[in-house]
């Protein structure tokens, strides 16, 4: 059974929109495409490519999936970390109006009973973890479910004041437990954090 992971760039407001450039995600006027670009150094490659190295099968949202399909099939060196996977590995991706025969290979389209299928899917999945990648709609359904295992969350040291966020108004309230830490130099804080069941709460007893 493989673990299920959730991999998103976030800024220091939670914001997860557009990291990657000026026309990714200009859904409600967000106008700040292309942030994370800026923060991009040598300690964040490597936590991505020992992420990618770990997989052993994707599950996507529509929109990331249509990113990533515009772009990862035409890197063809069998050396890149990411590439290599993405394009080998099995992909799902959830939607209901992409075609059941998608143009990039190895591609299955998930259109009904999605919680259903994504735990089907982690009983399947052998040698690796299912990954998820940004796909922020389908993030947050599965969170309801109680189906992601572990989050990486990679968070940039800029406040951008709007746009779509991971954890939404209104989302079932969730304790985590820190399970790994990082820093890279150009000041991205990496934490990887894994469910811990509900939140506990209480008082700070006065002082006396």
């Amino acid at each position: 059974m493989a673990k299920l992971t959730l991999t998103t760039f976030l800024s220091l407001d939670g914001v997860m929109q557009g990291p990657g450039g000026p026309d990714e995600d200009r859904r409600d006027g967000f106008e700040f495409g292309g942030w994370v670009v800026p923060f991009v150094d040598e300690g964040m490659m490597q936590f991505v490519n020992e992420l990618f190295g770990r997989s052993a099968a994707f599950l996507l949202g529509r929109r990331t999936y249509d990113i990533f399909a515009g772009y990862w099939p035409k890197v063809t060196d069998p050396g890149d970390p990411v590439a290599s996977r993405l394009n080998a590995l099995p992909k799902y991706v959830v939607s209901t109006t992409l075609g059941q025969q998608p143009a990039w290979e190895h591609t299955t389209v998930v259109s009904t009973d999605v919680a259903a299928e994504v735990a089907r899917l982690k009983e399947r999945t052998e040698g690796g973890e299912l990954q998820i990648h940004g796909s922020g709609t389908l993030a947050a359904s599965l969170m309801e479910h109680g189906l992601i295992d572990e989050y990486n969350l990679l968070v940039y040291p800029v406040f951008l004041g709007h746009g779509q966020r991971l954890f939404p108004e209104g989302g079932l309230p969730t304790a985590f437990e820190l399970t790994g830490s990082r820093t890279t130099p150009s000041g991205v804080a990496i934490h990887t954090y894994r469910p811990a069941g509900r939140p506990e709460f209480g008082s700070i007893p006065a002082e006396e």
